[in-house]
Parts: C-alpha cells; structure tokens; sequence
C-alpha cells in the first residue's frame, strides 16, 4: 500500500476551469499533476490538480492570470 503523504488539492467547479488551469500549469512548467477528486472533498467537478503544499503560492497567481481564482485549495493526506 502506498504511503499517505500531505498533498496540495485545488479542487475546481467546472471541467473546463481544470483542463484550463491544466494546459496553464504545464505552460508554464508548474509542478503536480491532474487526478480524480479525493472523496473527501466535494466540487462541482470530478478532477483536481494535486502538488507539493509549498507549491500553493505559484499555483495561486497563475489561477488568478487565468481569472480562474475561485478555485478552492485544500491541503490533505492523500
């Protein structure tokens, strides 16, 4: 079994705001990784993007570039 380890989840509302803030990310060389929405988090949408907690500052100023800030984060054993 894999080990839990304490994750960043930016949860979002919509598929498109998660494949936007996607293609985003990756632009710009932004750690983490598209995944399916952990159970213990409920959004409108079924994906989340999951990184390292530290990375929570960069994630945030690219989402608001974006006007995708109405993103939720959440810091979880995953």
């Amino acid at each position: 079994m894999r080990k839990k380890e304490l994750s960043l989840i930016v949860a979002f509302d919509e598929t498109a705001q998660a494949m936007g803030a996607e293609r985003c990310f990756q632009d710009r060389g932004l750690p983490g990784r598209l995944i399916p929405i952990p159970r213990e988090i409920t959004a409108g949408c079924g994906l989340a993007w999951k990184a390292a907690p530290q990375d929570q500052q960069c994630l945030k100023e690219a989402l608001e570039a974006l006007s995708l800030g109405n993103c939720r984060f959440y810091v979880l054993e995953v």
